[in-house]
């Protein structure tokens, strides 16, 4: 990148244009910049806030990575990734060149000094070059172990606190955030050393979604859901993270972490807080991550008694895709995966908010790889009506979907009358869907919460006690896994997980949503 050139980028069009207002002019430092995460996600992103006006008109990025590289040829790599990943509404080819431009490299070591003291150098030469007012954000996009010594290195060169008192410096930090309370507990103290909280964003790209973010709307901008969000209303919530794929190339990752640590733990939990949090007083951050962290400390503990009967894990095996005969490989087949690997791909549990608004209500959590649908939703089941005034016919109680992937939109069931003079009733829907109400392509949720960093709207970011909290109620079910050793493989590729999953529920006179 030239030392005199600044990116700006013309608008798309108005019809596409996004919500997202623009952020203050800055530097986004990517550590990792040579990986994958960086590649797929976070430099398509950046490209799309840029091209529709989000990121200020002045900006600059820098890569930094072990990986030797030169400025040319990472700006090649980001058109390519951008080319490749990004919303193609927004592709123009002179604003991918202008968006190039705007691109810089710093090869080195995450554990030597002089790395950073050259990130330092490149970091002020571009903040006079494009007058970016010493406003920085550094995203941690490298392998969780790697945190702490990019934190460390930041602190000691310097980089960790404002350059002057009126600019800002962020971080934000990928999860994994840790692998159990104590790690956890541990990185936010070495977080602390060098970064004030307000200062950290901890990000789940799950919460940057539109429909997750709706389902606040939902309940506290209309006046006509949030009386029924109740245990007198609501028979049961269930929130399913499903994903048609395996393990793919995160073998090493997953081997190490497992379903319970990837999903449960961040996303699924997450949504739940969502669901369950009560009103707060304003939309702001403080306000929100205050609600969110009482649900967390609200959830009835798990201990080696409940853990028998109210969480199932499960691990896939051999199996076809539905509708197609072809054999897909079982977990312990795949590539860097030990034989004899005792990780859980799936895992369902029953869990209780022992609060006023939702005492006696069971939240039904599940996830899993290898399963027949790629799905993420939330459904609300409402209790039957108390009187069956239409005898005879087979009535299922009303559910309010929230679809969070890969359809974003709410959906509402309901019965009618079928045409014709007999009383004969059908459940129907009544779908909302974002793509056809807003059209445009579809929105990255790491653009919004990248936006949202920029702008310190930490609303949709997790707090340290958050975190912690989570880890709190999971590490019980993850030291009961190790003491356990599982019979697996217990569900073929392809099928909706073990069948003691199904009994989880039909135990209690329901069943899973299997869409």
């Amino acid at each position: 990148m030239t030392a005199d050139k600044s990116a700006v980028i013309d608008a798309v069009e108005p019809a596409k244009q996004s919500s997202i207002t623009a952020a203050d002019p800055c530097t986004i430092v990517i550590f990792g910049a040579s990986g994958d995460l960086s590649r797929r996600k976070l430099v398509p992103a950046l490209y799309g806030l840029a091209a529709r006006n989000c990121l200020a008109r002045r900006f600059a990025i820098i890569g930094f990575a072990r990986t030797p590289m030169t400025d040319d040829a990472f700006q090649k790599t980001a058109v390519d990734s951008v080319k490749k990943f990004a919303d193609t509404s927004t592709l123009r080819e002179e604003q991918c060149k202008d968006f190039a431009n705007a691109l810089a490299y710093v090869s080195g070591e995450y554990d030597q000094p002089e790395a950073f003291d050259k990130l330092k150098t490149r970091l002020e030469e571009l903040d006079r070059a494009n007058k970016l007012n010493g406003n920085r954000l550094f995203y941690l996009a490298t392998p969780p172990e790697i945190y702490p010594i990019i934190i460390e290195q930041l602190n000691k060169a310097g980089l960790a606190k404002n350059p002057n008192g009126k600019s800002w410096t962020r971080i934000i930090i990928e999860k994994p955030y840790g692998r159990d309370l104590a790690s956890a507990r541990k990185l936010n103290e070495t977080v602390r050393m060098a970064f004030d909280e307000p200062q950290v964003y901890r990000i789940d790209h799950y919460l940057g979604k539109d429909t997750v973010q709706n389902l606040m709307v939902l309940r506290f901008g209309n006046g006509i859901f949030e009386p029924l969000w109740n245990r007198n209303y609501v028979d049961h919530v269930q929130i399913t993270a499903g994903e048609t794929l395996g393990v793919e190339q995160r073998a090493a990752f997953y081997e190490t972490a497992g379903a319970t640590r990837d999903m449960i733990q961040s996303h699924v939990l997450q949504l739940t807080s969502l669901v369950a949090m009560e009103p707060p007083i304003a939309f702001d951050a403080t306000a929100v991550r205050n609600e969110k962290i009482k649900v967390l400390q609200s959830i009835r503990p798990f201990t080696p008694k409940n853990i028998k009967t109210d969480v199932v894990r499960g691990q896939y095996g051999p199996g076809s895709e539905p509708g197609d005969s072809s054999l897909l490989a079982g977990y312990r087949q795949e590539p860097g995966v030990a034989k004899n690997s005792g990780t859980e791909t799936f895992v369902a549990l029953s869990l209780q908010i022992d609060n006023w608004r939702w005492a006696g209500v069971p939240f039904y959590l599940r996830t899993g790889k290898r399963l027949p649908s790629r799905v993420t939703e939330i459904a609300i089941q409402f209790r039957r009506a108390p009187h069956l005034v239409f005898r005879g016919q087979d009535l299922s109680s009303n559910a309010l979907v929230l679809n969070v992937q890969p359809d974003e939109g709410i959906s509402i069931s309901f019965h009618a009358k079928l045409p014709g003079q007999e009383m004969k009733l059908k459940t129907v829907n009544m779908n909302f869907s974002y793509q056809a109400e807003f059209g445009g392509g579809e929105r990255s949720a790491y653009s919004t919460l990248i936006n949202d960093c920029m702008r310190g709207d930490a609303t949709l970011f997790d707090r340290a006690d958050g975190v912690e909290a989570a880890w709190a109620l999971v590490d019980p079910v993850l030291n009961y896994f190790e003491a356990n050793k599982p019979k697996f493989p217990n569900y073929a590729a392809g099928t909706w997980g073990p069948h003691e999953a199904d009994d989880l529920l039909e135990r209690d006179g329901r069943h899973w949503r299997n869409t």
